[in-house]
């Protein structure tokens, strides 16, 4: 196990971001008192997308279809039309009505809890299933996106080449009482500090004992 103090480096973090957005799919758990399904539609949505465009997308897509039965009473051609304009749109609206299909037939309309189940499903990757897992039921997984991924190497926790070599790598130092904040918390941190280009080296917490691996430039 890591000797590395988590809850020190973590608030650290938050203390950083005190005042900033949190990232869109937090904000939509908040709004719908953490229901798994929006938190799924939500997260499918966020994939290659900016934050904000995921936001307002999920708000119009789920205003509208709340639930899998309304989802699925959606035209797919609808359903481009109030994602827009999010990553893979017409994708997106092709997997979320087939999901919706596959809920109510498979799951009798609910969102499994269980991290197999939810990767049958279409569109959804292990950062999607366990975001679901983790905001959506309070089971601990560690969701790794890029910002997870970058941040996790650039401080020198892991030397990994993938987000799923991240997640397992995580799991081996991180305790599992953070495995479901650490998402949250990079992922903003990402967006506002640890840049992928130029990120604000001279105003982290972290920035003595950070071997800035990868980060040629720095502001």
């Amino acid at each position: 196990m890591s000797r590395r103090n988590w809850e020190r480096i973590l608030t650290l973090l938050r203390n950083r971001l005190e005042g900033s957005a949190l990232p869109s799919v937090s904000i939509v758990a908040r709004e719908f008192a953490q229901d798994p399904f929006r938190i799924l539609v939500s997260t499918i949505l966020s994939l290659r997308t900016k934050d904000k465009v995921t936001l307002e997308a999920s708000r119009r897509l789920l205003e509208r279809s709340p639930t899998p039965e309304a989802l699925l009473q959606l035209k797919e051609e609808e359903i481009q039309t109030l994602i827009y304009p999010v990553g893979f749109y017409r994708v997106k609206a092709k997997h979320l009505k087939e999901i919706a299909h596959q809920l109510i037939d498979r799951f009798g309309g609910s969102v499994p809890s269980d991290r197999e189940a939810l990767l049958s499903l279409p569109g959804v990757g292990r950062k999607t299933a366990n975001l679901v897992l983790n905001l959506g039921y309070g089971i601990p997984a560690i969701c790794v996106d890029t910002h997870v991924h970058r941040i996790s190497n650039r401080l020198g926790w892991v030397a990994t080449r993938t987000p799923e070599q991240t997640e397992y790598a995580l799991m081996e130092i991180l305790p599992e009482q953070y495995w479901i904040p650490i998402n949250e918390v990079l992922v903003a941190y990402g967006q506002q500090v640890c840049t992928p280009q130029s990120p604000f080296c001279s105003t982290c917490p972290l920035e003595k004992e950070c071997p800035k691996i990868g980060v040629p430039r720095s502001r």
